[in-house]
């Protein structure tokens, strides 16, 4: 399991050989012994200073739960996954649940049933809207810095969110080829990054498996590029168009740095139109 932990406060017992509801049963009990004997801890499982302990089904929920003024937080889905929903969490990936204020997950997500099972009684459920557009993800943080009681620390990231999108948005339109908004096909959850560039989207594909008749149309609108969603490639999507294909990266690192993904979606955007 990876666990992202920006403040380490406990040890979740590792259930490897059992199966969802005995680990679940270990793990009621371990918790209930680490509540007893942590004198840092009150009977909600939060920290003595109330920061809350949040669990995140991926690093996308995790980096959402951060940027929203989150100190503790432990992802599921390692990092290191290509196509985060098609993981599939062991019991021992579910034990930090027992143990968490908060669980955040998307419900695209397979596994999600088996998070909410996990979660039991304690945890309280946050099904987070999974979107890096600019409106929507300062929404979400917003929401969630509200829920969590980190309201401050919510709106301040939002404060640099706009500055640093500000400055991004400008440089990639400074580097529009001829000064001109190029024209753009994007993958579902790739428009973010074509509304950060300021480009022309002629179509949307995905998530949905693309039919010929749609490959057909999106090559008659002459796209420049298509920004696809590497987290969901089938490959090159429109091959024989002469359109350039950009790899859009969702998910934010193990360090859980939500700005990163845009930052690097530009810099990424950037090279293909300088080349």
């Amino acid at each position: 399991m990876a666990r992202i932990r920006v403040r380490t406060t406990r040890r979740v017992p590792s259930v490897l050989a059992l199966s969802l509801s005995a680990a679940l049963v270990l793990t009621a009990t371990a918790c209930g012994s680490d509540n007893a004997a942590d004198t840092d801890t009150g009977a909600s499982g939060k920290q003595g200073d109330g920061a809350p302990v949040v669990v995140a089904t991926t690093t996308w929920e995790g980096a959402f739960a951060k940027a929203a003024g989150a100190e503790d937080v432990t992802v599921i889905v390692p990092s290191s996954a290509q196509h985060a929903p098609d993981y599939d969490p062991k019991p021992s990936d579910l034990t930090a649940v027992a143990d968490a204020d908060f669980v955040l997950y998307a419900p695209f997500e397979p596994y999600a049933e088996k998070i909410k099972e996990a979660a039991g009684s304690d945890a309280e459920l946050v099904e987070v809207g999974l979107d890096n557009d600019v409106d929507k993800a300062g929404a979400e943080v917003t929401r969630l810095g509200k829920l969590f009681g980190t309201e401050d620390a919510a709106a301040k990231w939002n404060t640099s969110f706009a500055s640093e999108y500000g400055t991004l948005q400008a440089d990639l339109k400074e580097a529009w080829p001829g000064g001109k908004a190029p024209a753009v096909v994007a993958q579902a959850f790739s428009v973010w990054s074509a509304k950060m560039t300021g480009a022309e989207v002629t179509g949307t594909y995905g998530p949905d498996a693309v039919t010929a008749q749609q490959l057909s149309d999106l090559a008659k609108k002459k796209p420049a590029y298509v920004f696809d969603n590497v987290h969901m490639s089938t490959g090159e999507v429109l091959p024989d168009s002469g359109a350039k294909q950009v790899e859009i990266v969702n998910y934010p690192g193990e360090d859980l740095d939500l700005l990163a993904v845009f930052r690097n979606a530009a810099e990424t955007i950037k090279q293909a139109m300088a080349s």
